[in-house]
């Protein structure tokens, strides 16, 4: 059973040395994060020729194997070669060291510097309390050890945190990899003239829409109808295409939209109480666009709020997403932000199912 438990554990990725001042701890550095993307091989249209990629000699047209090249630094008028190994020799502590050369408060380090998250965890008991020390410490400073190491022929830039009872290390883009938007973008506002009514509507929307922090509620819809479509094509059946993007709001709009938003998002019961948390998404936005779509229509000059009025349907099935997303809200349906139309439409029937039961 042990074998069997030691097999299914992750391998580390990197083993070396955390150390701060004169204290060494060694450890073991694991992956945090999966990913879900679906995976697809390459084929020949008509085909079920996998087309691979191949290391090719340009010159020659003969494929090279893995063991005779090497890097070369293009110089401009000549290749400068670097066998593996001389990047090694040449590597911050041989590659094996996390050297802490300071601590920050976590604050400090925005978050645009954070790239990719490991686990460490101590290379043996015997570095239990060495390990825990650190850990403890650091959660009671709230600070972050700022370290740099080589891993694979690159040095990164880390912070090592003290997160859920366990040490982690994220790496960090360097300074001069962030780019300054301000040069990359030219499109940001500059001096736009925002009203105080417009600021305190939006102040308002986002106080509406306020929630908790529950990652589990939201999943990867995208996979899943990657994965459906893939399952759809194999058995010879249709997928349902996904809505059309919203419309960009009208700046004639913005305050309508923003009303509408916040009207929307608190839903029946907490209209006038400012206590809705998170049912906006989708039927916000469907609900402005109808009342734009419906004053260009009329060719009115001027925007004007739309009539609230009940919509009435015969079944779910006849409901837009929007509507749909509204009735989840207030059936208060765990999860519904990242819903698909079926998935709503499958929750709102079990839902119903269930109070048909009761009443009988």
């Amino acid at each position: 059973m042990q074998k069997e438990v030691a097999a299914a554990m992750a391998r580390p990725v990197w083993s070396g040395a955390l150390t701060f001042g004169l204290v060494s701890l060694p450890v073991q550095m694991f992956t945090a994060t999966d990913s879900h993307t679906v995976h697809f091989h390459q084929l020949q249209r008509g085909t079920s020729d996998r087309v691979r990629n191949k290391r090719v000699n340009e010159r020659t047209g003969d494929e090279v194997p893995l063991d005779e090249i090497v890097k070369g630094y293009d110089a401009g008028d000549e290749y400068v070669l670097i066998e593996p190994g001389e990047l090694e020799d040449i590597a911050p502590g041989r590659s094996q060291a996390v050297e802490i050369s300071g601590f920050v408060d976590l604050e400090q380090v925005k978050p645009i510097f954070f790239d990719k998250t490991y686990y460490l965890a101590p290379k043996g008991k015997e570095y239990a309390k060495i390990y825990a020390l650190l850990e403890r410490a650091l959660a009671q400073a709230d600070k972050a050890g700022i370290a740099t190491f080589v891993m694979r022929n690159r040095q990164y830039l880390v912070a090592v945190k003290a997160e859920g009872g366990l040490l982690t290390l994220h790496t960090l883009h360097w300074a001069d990899e962030i780019r300054n938007p301000r040069e990359e973008i030219g499109s940001l506002p500059e001096n736009a003239d925002v009203t105080s009514r417009e600021l305190k509507m939006a102040e308002q929307l986002i106080e509406t829409l306020s929630m908790e922090w529950k990652p589990e509620e939201f999943h990867d819809t995208f996979q899943e109808q990657v994965t459906k479509l893939i399952e759809a094509k194999r058995t010879g059946e249709s997928v349902e295409k996904a809505e059309p993007p919203a419309q960009a709001t009208n700046v004639v709009d913005l305050m309508e939209a923003l009303r509408a938003s916040v009207d929307q998002a608190r839903g029946p019961e907490d209209r006038g109480k400012g206590k809705g948390k998170s049912a906006a998404g989708d039927a916000a936005v469907a609900q402005i666009k109808d009342a734009a779509d419906k004053r260009r229509a009329d060719g009115a000059a001027k925007p004007k709020p739309k009539p609230k009025a009940e919509k009435k349907a015969s079944s779910l099935d006849s409901l837009t997403k929007a509507e749909l997303y509204q009735r989840a809200t207030d059936a208060d349906v765990p999860g519904r932000s990242s819903m698909t139309r079926e998935e709503l439409i499958k929750a709102l029937s079990g839902k119903r199912g269930r109070r048909k039961a009761q009443a009988s």
